[in-house]
């Protein structure tokens, strides 16, 4: 029997890269098409024997596919998406096509959430992992622990990260209502994706209608301290739910025993058990108790997700040390929203003390672009003993705010060459930079890396 063909565009992306490769272990024949075709995504897919096209031209079409699957990188107006709404042509969305063909048939852990879905992701992976329940997974990053941000295996356990952002062109429900969740875990609520939410009642409402897709057996994993996600459980909820937070009105809750909250108590029923670990944060904190308590859903003990835990090892771009040279640390760091920024750079600067932290920020997300959270971002980055903001030409933000920044002391920089100038100045002993941004940033973390090792080759001894 031939292999159904299938054709995916914006097939580099991290999750429509992800759905390839599981695709092919559904023993389907997989090509796709991507305007940036390049490492690390391109050359996993090529590994795997998967043939891409660069660019969006519709002479891809001419092939006979029995599937073509659209990224929300499309947009109507593109010659290919007109082509392919000419033709008979058989489409759908990545999400209701992996809802279709692999998560029907799967115990389906969806991980949602403003913050923390690529982490918390992660860390419940590696819990089934070292548990060996070797679960299938599906997630917006590379854990280190896997080396791999996707695989299908033949546990009946699925993990996967729920975002809320829209299927595609012509299906304006976000991603996580395709997921046929048994287990829904609500991390936080803030308003975000401002190119396709008016407000933050419109995120409510889409957190809502993942909420009635959990059946009744199964159960939902809620942020006890979020207000609006508990506005969204007073829409209406029908399945069991446990709540995670910072005391015991909490069914599981933690308690920090570091500043820095690299150390904290756990606290279920009558039981209790301390981690420490190499992550630092609030964020990351509340990140491992909820997924401490989706695993116990899987009969996976305390004791058990917190000695795994302990083997965890981060996230390529969540805090990933890139390299220290002079005494100087560089990490990348995927913050892009004024609550991350914030929690990011708190978490640092109670783990460094008095030591130099220089934050530096490119506005990247479609939100941050046009100007809807930067009101918020000089109170974000103000712990900063220096904050570097990327001033670019097509930020559509007031001159109030800017003017804030400024008056903060916060320097705004137009180019790539200009911060790396300015951190070699900037830069002491004992310093430690954090560059953020969920965009590609120009490589600058290890861009900056190479100037310091140059500048030390170059200094006379």
């Amino acid at each position: 029997m031939n292999k159904q063909k299938i054709h995916i565009f914006g097939i580099c992306g991290t999750f429509m890269g992800g759905l390839a490769a599981i695709a092919r272990t559904l023993n389907f024949k997989v090509s796709g098409s991507d305007k940036n075709v390049y490492p690390p995504m391109s050359t996993q897919l090529e590994n795997l024997g998967i043939r891409m096209h660069k660019g969006y031209d519709d002479t891809v079409l001419q092939e006979d596919y029995d599937q073509v699957i659209i990224g929300n990188v499309m947009t109507r107006g593109m010659p290919v998406i007109e082509s392919l709404l000419n033709s008979n042509q058989y489409y759908t969305s990545g999400p209701q096509w992996l809802g279709d063909h692999l998560l029907r048939n799967k115990k389906v852990f969806a991980v949602a959430g403003t913050h923390g879905k690529t982490t918390t992701s992660s860390m419940l992976a590696w819990i089934f992992e070292d548990n060996n329940q070797n679960p299938g997974f599906l997630i917006g990053g590379v854990a280190n622990n896997f080396q791999i941000s996707a695989r299908n295996t033949n546990s009946q356990s699925f993990i996967i990260e729920a975002d809320e952002y829209d299927s595609a062109f012509f299906d304006k429900r976000s991603k996580f209502i395709h997921y046929h969740a048994d287990v829904a875990i609500l991390n936080n609520l803030e308003y975000d994706h401002a190119d396709i939410f008016k407000n933050l009642d419109a995120i409510k409402t889409q957190f809502h209608h993942l909420i009635r897709t959990i059946p009744n057996k199964g159960t939902i994993v809620v942020n006890n301290e979020d207000k609006n996600l508990k506005d969204v459980l007073t829409m209406g909820c029908w399945s069991q739910v446990v709540r995670f937070g910072l005391d015991n009105t909490a069914d599981i809750w933690a308690i920090p025993e570091k500043p820095d909250y690299s150390k904290f108590t756990i606290f279920s029923g009558q039981d209790s058990i301390t981690l420490q670990w190499t992550l630092t944060g609030k964020h990351n904190m509340l990140n491992a108790i909820a997924a401490v308590a989706a695993a116990n859903i899987q009969n996976i003990s305390l004791s058990q997700s917190v000695k795994s835990l302990m083997s965890f090892q981060g996230i390529k771009r969540r805090m990933e040390f890139i390299g220290e040279m002079q005494d100087i640390k560089i990490y990348d760091d995927f913050a892009h929203h004024p609550t991350a920024i914030a929690t990011t750079i708190d978490g640092v600067k109670k783990q460094i003390g008095e030591k130099q932290l220089i934050a530096v920020f490119e506005p990247r997300s479609n939100s941050m672009r046009v100007g809807t959270h930067a009101q918020y971002l000089p109170k974000a980055v103000k712990q900063a003993d220096i904050a570097i903001v990327m001033n670019y030409p097509n930020l559509k933000w007031d001159k109030i705010t800017l003017n804030e920044l400024k008056a903060q002391g916060v320097l705004l920089i137009e180019s790539t060459d200009e911060l790396m100038r300015t951190l070699l100045k900037k830069c002491k002993a004992n310093t430690t930079v954090v560059f953020m941004s969920n965009g590609s940033f120009d490589n600058s973390p290890r861009l900056f890396l190479q100037k310091l090792k140059h500048k030390l080759q170059a200094t006379p001894k």
